[in-house]
């Protein structure tokens, strides 16, 4: 029986076997083109980014360590801290040697506040460029994926006249109809893809990254879809 969590967070393993089959079928029909090389393309940086994706929902234990000894040491110094009152109201003390502890001691207590704050906000602050380089790639792979279909558009389908400095049109409606969804289809796993970093790791910076991408696919596949809904009027004309 699956478990509940199965019904509202991705799989990367679907995403995965999503886009080998899509790679198959692009180089099925187009294995000549660089649609086919960007789609297997996408296999390894899907493989990469679920990788991160994992790691960041790991903690780090070395610095997660070192931020529980900082913390340790700054109980210690608030104890000897409080040690030393009680000795001003036993008997006469050097004044000076009480004020030398009594600064050592809040030193102590001070810096051992800043390195714990530092360690424990440091393992966020690298998840999140971590997270941010691969949101990145995928970034670039959604605008790769948009000039491969840039001068697919349809043009010549719709009794356009052609100039001299016209794209080669050597796609007939329906192979152009099926390239332009080829394109579409990878937009969207360009988002899935990065959906998994917010998943396993929700940080504002990096929810925002990933809310930039899916707008950036979303839109590219609806200026897509614009061709694939002129292309299909034509058709039925």
């Amino acid at each position: 029986m699956p478990k509940v969590n199965e019904y509202h967070t991705l799989d990367e393993g679907a995403i995965l076997r999503t886009l080998e089959a899509l790679a198959r079928r692009v180089a099925e029909r187009f294995p000549t083109r660089g649609l086919a090389q960007t789609a297997a393309y996408m296999i390894d940086l899907a493989r990469k980014s679920a990788r991160e994706a994992r790691s960041l929902g790991q903690p780090s234990w070395l610095l997660r360590v070192l931020a529980v000894g900082m913390l340790a040491l700054g109980v210690y110094g608030l104890y000897e801290l409080r040690n030393l009152l009680p000795d001003l109201k036993s008997g006469p003390i050097n004044i000076a040697d009480f004020t030398q502890g009594l600064e050592a001691s809040f030193n102590i207590v001070v810096l051992a506040a800043f390195a714990t704050y530092f360690l424990f906000s440091l393992e966020g602050r690298l998840k999140r460029r971590r997270a941010l380089g691969g949101l990145y790639r995928l970034r670039a792979i959604a605008h790769v994926v948009d000039m491969h279909q840039l001068t697919k558009d349809p043009s010549s389908v719709v009794g356009l006249e052609r100039t001299g400095s016209s794209p080669e049109r050597d796609l007939s409606d329906a192979q152009l109809l099926r390239y332009l969804d080829y394109c579409s289809e990878m937009l969207s796993m360009t988002g899935k893809l990065a959906a998994l970093y917010a998943q396993r790791f929700p940080d504002g910076v990096v929810i925002s990254a990933v809310n930039d991408i899916e707008d950036l696919t979303t839109g590219l596949s609806r200026k897509i879809w614009q061709k694939i809904v002129a292309v299909q009027g034509v058709a039925r004309d």
